[in-house]
């Protein structure tokens, strides 16, 4: 399979031959839905909680006495039904953690990717290179390529700082290294957007012999 390789200008000057056993497996949406899942799981913190009735502070006198007052008999005021009690079956700290074995998690990568290529959402330029850290330097190339105003993730094979600097402002972008980039991460824009190293980085790091 062949992806063409623009220029900063958005003109395609190559292209790079990529491997099959990547970009052209048959999606495996099990496994892609278990991927995400778990990403989605683990980013949870899990420290929801609230307190039982044994836990709120107060309450260890009877209010009133048993009989004799013409209303309900009640023994602690932090119970459940009165304002300020405790609560009953409420979200306790939880455990999330939902981890995949590494061949799934690496099956998952090359159905995103594989999917991400068959709707036509990956694009390749040869090297972005800014100069110093200016907004409208990096939303210039985007125009250039023709995909500003979409959901671009941004994956260089590493991180500069002058293109974060640049890219950060923009609400649709997103950067992040091609080789610490998700399943989910391959899934969440409209336009995939990768350095020719970058991809051909993934590429080897994916292919199945």
């Amino acid at each position: 399979m062949d992806f063409p390789v623009h220029n900063s200008s958005g003109e395609v000057i190559s292209k790079l031959k990529v491997t099959d056993s990547v970009f052209k497996v048959e999606p495996n949406n099990d496994v892609i839905y278990r991927a995400v899942l778990s990403e989605m799981t683990n980013s949870r913190q899990g420290t929801h909680s609230t307190k039982t009735r044994s836990e709120v502070r107060g309450g260890g006198r009877k209010p009133w006495r048993q009989k004799g007052r013409g209303v309900a008999r009640a023994g602690t005021i932090r119970s459940p039904l009165w304002k300020g009690g405790g609560i009953t079956h409420g979200p306790r700290p939880k455990n999330y953690k939902y981890n995949l074995p590494k061949k799934m998690k690496s099956l998952a990568r090359r159905s995103a990717l594989a999917q991400r290529a068959c709707e036509k959402a990956i694009m390749v330029i040869e090297e972005v290179q800014v100069d110093s850290p200016k907004t409208k330097d990096f939303l210039l190339l985007l125009q250039k390529l023709g995909i500003d105003g979409k959901k671009v993730t941004f994956l260089p094979l590493s991180t500069n700082d002058n293109v974060f600097r640049s890219a950060r402002n923009l609400p649709n972008v997103t950067v992040i290294e091609a080789g610490n980039a998700s399943t989910y991460d391959f899934l969440k824009a409209e336009i995939l957007l990768f350095e020719k190293e970058s991809l051909k980085k993934l590429d080897d790091q994916l292919a199945v012999s």
